[in-house]
């Protein structure tokens, strides 16, 4: 079994709503395939950006489109008890039926900003693994009584004349270390892999989703492989990297500053260094995502493999990410006029892989 390969968009819950909106609108009609939304946090707001809830953003842009695929990517069971999610989930269901993907993941940023997983016994796979139980046992619509280490749910049965939909979506487990990729291939539908992942990294994520999958005797080239990419678009190829730079600056700061030591094969695979990164996180606490993209040189764009510049080179930048593996990009559009990105990659890049 051979999945399609998929391109999509994501943006972060951290800007007005009505403008994520009018971005998922003009996403799905560019031909995008899918829209995700990240939930940010409290920490953005360092940056000029206030923190919104990517549950209820997405929910409001189902009642506005009615093709694209549109998928949490990601929420976490740290801010949200599963049967949360899944009732949660069921709102989706509600509004764009088997359009929706469930992204869950552990937000290591988030759990650091509400004081959560630090110090504690019970590690992120056991909470991971519970909380996938628990929806499914919800969604599926049986009784469900369930005590684990971590989660406790007691829900009846759903009833045949119940009006609700049913079943249970697509759900993908997001993870950078070896033991949540390898989990995404035992016991979910496909990994997502985080931003500033390159072709590197996406082979390395692969390995470890296949390996999980194999020891669940899943077939691995029945999962998706979705990855978080900067990029930007234009027809002059500098003007067309600044947004990719920006948004790139912002992520390697965050990866110094709050992420450390789960990002080192991230940074390994794209060959960066944290002593390569410190100008741009010193840049951005003292001046701004703009000072920092400043600070992001030629080199280290190349390094991240930003989806950026002109329509041949995120052309050819997209074609190196599938041959390594990936079936889904999830492609992170940063910088001016980002509605008229959209409609240049719809004219421009997304008829390559229309064939």
């Amino acid at each position: 079994m051979t999945i399609p390969f998929n391109i999509g968009v994501l943006q972060l819950s951290m800007e007005p709503v009505q403008e994520t909106v009018a971005m998922a609108k003009a996403c799905e009609q560019a031909g995008f395939d899918a829209f995700w939304i990240a939930e940010a946090y409290p920490w953005w707001r360092k940056h000029s950006f206030e923190a919104r809830s990517s549950t209820a953003v997405l929910a409001l842009i189902a009642a506005h489109t009615t093709r694209i695929q549109l998928g949490w990517g990601i929420i976490s069971p740290y801010t949200r008890h599963p049967v949360q999610i899944a009732m949660e989930a069921r709102v989706m269901q509600d509004l764009a039926g088997d359009r929706f993907l469930l992204g869950l993941g552990a937000s290591k940023i988030f759990m650091k900003e509400i004081g959560e997983g630090e110090g504690e016994k019970i590690g992120p796979a056991t909470v991971m693994r519970e909380s996938i139980e628990v929806i499914k046992g919800v969604l599926n619509g049986a009784a469900f009584q369930y005590q684990g280490k971590v989660f406790q749910a007691s829900v009846p049965p759903l009833k045949p004349d119940a009006h609700t939909p049913r079943g249970i979506p697509p759900i993908y487990i997001a993870g950078t270390g070896p033991m949540l990729q390898k989990m995404s291939g035992e016991v979910g539908d496909g990994l997502l892999t985080a931003s500033i992942t390159t072709p590197a990294f996406v082979r390395y994520s692969r390995k470890n989703m296949a390996e999980g999958a194999l020891k669940a005797r899943k077939d691995p080239s029945g999962l998706v492989l979705g990855s978080v990419i900067v990029g930007s678009i234009g027809r002059d190829s500098s003007k067309g990297k600044e947004g990719a730079r920006e948004q790139a600056a912002m992520y390697l700061a965050n990866k110094v500053q709050n992420i450390k030591g789960s990002a080192d094969v991230l940074l390994e695979c794209a060959g960066l260094t944290f002593e390569e990164l410190l100008p741009v996180a010193d840049a951005m606490e003292k001046g701004g995502r703009r000072a920092a993209a400043k600070a992001v040189t030629d080199e280290i764009l190349g390094k991240v493999c930003a989806i950026a510049g002109t329509p041949e080179e995120c052309t050819q930048r997209i074609q190196e990410y599938r041959d390594a593996g990936c079936t889904h990009i999830m492609l992170e559009i940063w910088g001016d006029d980002r509605t008229g990105q959209a409609k240049l990659f719809g004219q421009t890049v997304l008829p390559h892989f229309r064939k």
